[in-house]
């Protein structure tokens, strides 16, 4: 298949779609011709990528940077729902079912994309089925995602949805056993925004939190320096729930 709108890019110009995980099971030839359809397009910090009610259906695979997407709910209120960096794709929903965005995405800092249109998005997946079963794969993991924060927010009280998030931005902290760290520092507004809370919740709780020993402040980082006691408060709050 042809696509007149596009002229296709010189090969020095060309950035592979092997190169992002989605795309690894293209043939190099596959690989050589879709390429050529791609354009790369760079964001400053803050800069909006796509907004709510978008009419695009465009998916982007992010070669450098980091970008968040934000949800607007039917009252108004936005609540963080993620954010994307070196390597993954956002868009392909609207892409597939031909739907205005449904979400805000903002870079978080200078980002370089690759933006593939979506009727070479399609044909890719009719042509490599390989592509379309690792697409399947990651929508599975996002819903799984989006499944957990459902019950918590149906189920968990502010604080217990706060320790979920404190543990799922964190990473191991290197040199020290058991703990884990959030760097950057997080702010709390996001937090609350992540969560659907307000800001003087998530202030309170991780002033109690850090009295407790419970988390650290350092300069690198929000430490979660007693995971063990943060794991037991939230089996607790789920518990809790469930009664």
């Amino acid at each position: 298949m042809t696509f007149p709108e596009d002229t296709p890019l010189p090969m020095d110009q060309m950035v592979s779609l092997k190169s992002f995980s989605l795309f690894e099971a293209l043939t190099d030839e596959q690989d050589r011709r879709y390429s050529q359809m791609a354009r790369l397009s760079d964001f400053g910090e803050n800069e909006l990528v796509l907004d709510f009610d978008d009419e695009s259906h465009n998916v982007f695979l992010i070669q450098s940077g980091r970008v968040r997407v934000i949800l607007r709910i039917a009252t108004g209120r936005e609540v963080i729902l993620g954010e994307f960096s070196d390597g993954e794709f956002f868009g392909e929903l609207a892409a597939i079912d031909g739907t205005t965005r449904s979400a805000n995405v903002t870079a978080m800092v200078r980002t370089r994309l690759l933006t593939l249109p979506q009727q070479v998005f399609l044909q890719i997946l009719r042509e490599a089925p390989d592509v379309s079963l690792q697409l399947m794969r990651n929508m599975s993991a996002l819903i799984r995602s989006l499944n957990t924060r459902l019950a918590e927010h149906a189920f968990l009280p502010a604080k217990y949805r706060l320790y979920s998030e404190l543990i799922r931005l964190s990473k191991p902290r290197k040199g020290h056993d058991g703990q884990r760290i959030i760097s950057p520092p997080p702010i709390q507004l996001e937090l609350a925004e992540r969560i659907g809370c307000r800001r003087e919740v998530v202030s309170r709780e991780i002033a109690k939190m850090e009295r407790e020993n419970v988390v650290e402040r350092s300069r690198g980082g929000l430490i979660l320096a007693d995971m063990a006691e943060l794991n037991r408060r939230l089996s607790e709050g789920w518990n809790a729930g469930n009664n």
